[in-house]
């Protein structure tokens, strides 16, 4: 490795360069600064702003002691992959909606007109606009315009990236939805962990992550996945007050189970906020392949965002809009989400019933497609000996924007949750739990 330049530009272009050649590899590491400098006859301090340059551009990561070194693509987990489901495993990790409980997307796709956009045709399904707007209206008090993205996740990916920079502190829910943990990462933002109770984002939580700097909060009003938590309407006009304070922050909120969930939708973004959006995902009500959501923001947000999705480039399929536009209007549709509301809740009641009865204590009623277990055994011990006993389930630490946090926890999926099931698994978890504590002594 021959690192060369006497300008922060030219070190940090000679970096790239061996980077790009395959010269330096990921994970290699760049000499440490007075090392370099040295070597280069330069300045320590224009190393150092060499080295920043490359961690703002995504090239480098810094590691405290362990000093500066190439960028790898981050291992990211996923909701239904490398759950560890293998043979005659019960599937309760997958974070999946029960297919019984999902219209049909083939059906939808044939009904009603549609005729092939070209290119310059709208954005957006006039019919499907209309709709959206006026399920918005319910909720929303101010001003607003409404897009269609590629679902919940690169809605919020898309709205980050269009008004923050790589390095930029951005407030998310500890525990967290896998996907937030991933889009942070692979955007270069740096994360604030705010704890969630039963009621939701903890205030003393996001007022220290503002005081730290936080440019964007992330915010899951109800269901919230991994935890199952929803917002009271005390809790969330606590969020609202401390949001005012700081109006030019970002507060992107992710009403992901907004058509079956059980708890009202409560607003934390508060009327003074120049940049905010609601996102409203249909993949766990019409489906996952329907990558599709609806987002409601301010004039500007819009604009950036509409900028991201003009017409040409990356709009959102009229023909995946066609089909959801027919799900959303169809009577037998809303039928069926009224069932999934019932059922979901009732299977997630059930299971927390059932663990209460071994001993194991949730602290409230979840709403969603999932409950988490706070333990007091390691996590992934529990869950290895779990799936022993035919068993998945996902460790808590996968959740947690800090890994070494949540490590005695597990996220259980309810949703196909059946009552023999829940029987069975809340003995089988309180056994994994004595057999752990046995083990420790």
């Amino acid at each position: 490795m021959r690192i060369k330049g006497t300008t922060a530009a030219e070190i940090a272009g000679s970096v790239r360069d061996q980077v790009a050649s395959g010269e330096l590899a990921p994970r290699a590491s760049l000499p440490p600064v007075r090392v370099l400098a040295g070597e280069l006859g330069v300045n320590r301090n224009t190393v150092a702003l060499a080295y920043r340059r490359l961690v703002e551009a995504g090239v480098a990561e810094t590691r405290g002691r362990g000093g500066t070194v190439v960028a790898a693509v981050p291992q990211l987990a996923r909701e239904g992959v490398g759950a560890g489901v293998e043979g005659d495993c019960v599937d309760l990790a997958s974070g999946n909606p029960d297919p019984l409980l999902l219209p049909d997307l083939l059906g939808a796709a044939r009904r009603g007109e549609y005729s092939p956009p070209l290119y310059g045709a709208p954005a957006v399904d006039p019919e499907l606009d209309t709709w959206a707007r006026a399920d918005f209206a319910e909720d929303i008090d101010q001003p607003f315009r409404t897009l269609v993205t590629h679902g919940a996740v690169d809605a919020t990916e898309r709205l980050l990236n269009a008004h923050l920079t790589r390095g930029d502190l951005v407030a998310i829910e500890d525990p967290c939805f896998l996907a937030s943990i991933g889009t942070l990462r692979l955007g270069g933002y740096r994360s604030a962990p705010v704890r969630v109770d039963g009621a939701g984002m903890r205030p003393d939580a996001l007022r220290a992550a503002l005081a730290a700097g936080a440019r964007a909060v992330v915010c899951t009003p109800r269901a919230h996945n991994p935890t199952g938590a929803s917002l009271t309407e005390e809790r969330a006009a606590d969020l609202r007050a401390i949001l005012a304070r700081h109006p030019q922050v970002l507060v992107i909120e992710d009403d992901h189970f907004s058509a079956v969930s059980a708890r009202p939708y409560h607003r934390v973004t508060p009327p003074g906020s120049t940049r905010w959006a609601l996102v409203r995902s249909v993949s766990k009500f019409l489906g996952p392949d329907l990558r599709l959501a609806l987002v409601a923001a301010d004039a500007g947000t819009t604009a950036r965002l509409e900028a991201r999705l003009s017409a040409g480039t990356t709009w959102v399929s009229r023909l995946l809009q066609h089909t959801a536009r027919e799900l959303l209007l169809d009577p037998r549709v809303h039928e069926l989400h009224e069932r999934a509301r019932e059922l979901y809740a009732r299977r997630s009641g059930l299971l927390v019933e059932r663990l209460r009865a071994q001993g194991i204590e949730v602290p409230y009623r979840p709403d969603g497609l999932n409950v988490w277990v706070e333990l007091d055994v390691h996590g992934r011990a529990a869950v290895a000996d779990l799936a022993r006993r035919g068993w998945a389930v996902r460790p808590g630490h996968l959740f947690a924007p800090d890994p070494a946090a949540h490590q005695g926890a597990i996220r259980v999926t309810a949703a196909t949750l059946t009552e023999p099931q829940a029987e069975a698994f809340a003995a089988e978890l309180a056994a994994t739990v004595a057999e752990l504590h046995s083990t420790a002594t």
